[in-house]
């Protein structure tokens, strides 16, 4: 009787408010669409974009450098404010108002969040090999494009049966069909300034590959973002892979050019691509509340107006960045990184305390327990997972 009496309670509030049943259930909050055999993942890396900037905003020492600005005016009505929490909202807003309170983030040192590269190199190549094998090898200690002699997570998991040779790499550097051995692994890597192709391509991504021809870059090596995020949306909406990398470029070379204003509207950019990336994969039913996305960056850079346009270790400076030997200790603090992840499978916790300092190399298991798989079986050297943002 309780019960009936109950169910008539819960039909009249319905009536009341103009609410169907059908209505009411969308209200719930969003169920994981599928299970962890079905599990998609997107991977984003950011080159070298600061923990201080992602945690804090605009840097007051930098913003206000008239080496490094060229239009002080215009960046501080863009990106300057009193708080901190105005000024992170305003460089990245989407990372501040969507996946942070929706997922998780670690790397903010200032409030005890800690997270490193493992390799004794501080630079991108061992940082990417770090990334995408879960190991350390010191024998990876340039950014020479040489073939990665390691198996990357992303071509293990492009030979099962189940990714179905899918599986694809889009990076804004032409080092990527290196660190992913496409020679090897067969993967599906468009890098540099590739143009889209082995599959079928849109009208859309066609002009795109005359338009990339046309279009300068300020760099020999590396395109614009715009033309990386676009190659692979178009990839992502046709071919519909199950795992699929985009790696951006633009902000360490702004910084390497000492450009702090470029270097903060690249990392503005990067915020406004992860955010279409999210919104286009909530918007696909295959990849809808079933699709986790997971960030990181591959080193970190120097925190004075001094070195901040650098990044290399001690040890690194007898050998590749020899360059930088006007830096004897190195650039210190280069070693440190940040990682964020949202998705289905990650605690909605914002920043993450942790109680000891996590490392890059975790990453790859992480990814692949998302996905449902072994990360031993993948390579029993592999670091373990960054449990802390596991549901």
């Amino acid at each position: 009787m309780k019960t009936r009496y109950l169910l008539i309670l819960f039909i009249l509030t319905l009536s009341a408010t103009g609410t169907t049943f059908a209505e009411f259930d969308k209200k719930k909050p969003a169920q994981p669409n599928g299970n962890k055999a079905d599990r998609k993942l997107v991977v984003v890396t950011i080159d070298g974009l600061r923990w201080q900037e992602v945690f804090a905003g605009a840097d007051q020492l930098l913003i206000n450098h008239k080496d490094y600005v060229t239009n002080q005016e215009h960046l501080t009505q863009t990106f300057w404010a009193q708080t901190e929490r105005e000024r992170k909202e305003k460089l990245l807003p989407f990372f501040w108002h969507t996946l942070i309170p929706q997922g998780a983030i670690i790397g903010n040192r200032n409030n005890g969040s800690t997270i490193s590269v493992a390799n004794p190199w501080y630079f991108s190549y061992p940082g990417y090999s770090e990334i995408f094998t879960g190991i350390v090898d010191e024998d990876i200690n340039s950014n020479k494009k040489v073939n990665n002699p390691h198996v990357t997570f992303v071509e293990w998991l492009n030979n099962k049966p189940s990714y179905e040779q899918k599986n694809a790499v889009f990076g804004s550097w032409d080092v990527f069909p290196y660190i992913f051995n496409t020679k090897r692994s067969k993967l599906h890597v468009n890098a540099g300034f590739s143009s889209a192709q082995d599959y079928p391509l849109s009208p859309k991504v066609k002009w795109l590959n005359e338009l990339q021809q046309e279009i300068p870059s300020p760099w020999h090596n590396v395109r614009f973002d715009a033309f990386t995020y676009r190659y692979a949306k178009d990839y992502l909406t046709t071919v519909k892979p199950k795992l699929l990398v985009i790696a951006l470029g633009e902000t360490d070379d702004f910084a390497h050019d000492g450009k702090y204003d470029q270097y903060l509207y690249a990392a503005n950019r990067s915020d406004k691509i992860i955010e279409d990336l999210w919104l286009t994969l909530q918007a696909m039913p295959d990849y809808k509340d079933n699709t986790n996305l997971l960030i990181i960056t591959d080193h970190g850079r120097g925190s004075t107006p001094a070195n901040w346009q650098h990044h290399a270790s001690q040890r690194s400076l007898k050998g590749y960045m020899k360059g930088l030997k006007h830096f004897p200790d190195g650039i210190v603090g280069s070693e440190h990184i940040w990682f964020a992840a949202l998705g289905p499978d990650i605690k909605a916790q914002g920043e993450v305390k942790t109680s000891r300092e996590l490392t890059q190399q975790q990453f790859a298991a992480t990814a692949l327990k998302l996905l449902g798989e072994s990360p031993t079986l993948f390579n029993p050297k592999a670091a373990k997972e960054i449990k802390e943002v596991l549901k």
